[in-house]
């Protein structure tokens, strides 16, 4: 596993602890549709538990230098697709589940 992971994964599990977690439009749609009856808050609670194992890549922005995060974790019995963007706070770009299996 890369040495920077651990720095990325105190970073999420920080800001998810003190609420600062913005979801896009994009994912908030996705994570309705996932019929889990999860709100934001929860959201927050997912992103304090990913773990190294979760971890799936990481990729660059096509619209930004940033680097954006993907996670696989379980949510309730479902992998679940989990792209994320570390700025000020702890944009999550995609929550749907994970149909690459």
């Amino acid at each position: 596993m890369p040495r920077w992971l651990s720095k990325v994964l105190n970073r999420i599990h920080t800001l998810a602890a003190s609420g600062s977690v913005r979801l896009t439009d994009k994912a908030l749609v996705e994570l309705a549709a996932l019929d889990l009856s999860l709100d934001p808050d929860d959201v927050c609670l997912v992103l304090s538990d990913l773990t190294r194992d979760d971890f799936g890549e990481r990729l660059r922005s096509q619209t930004s230098p940033e680097w954006l995060y993907v996670f696989k974790p379980e949510v309730a019995g479902i992998p679940v697709y989990l792209k994320l963007a570390l700025r000020s706070d702890c944009v999550v770009i995609s929550f749907h589940e994970d149909d690459q299996q």
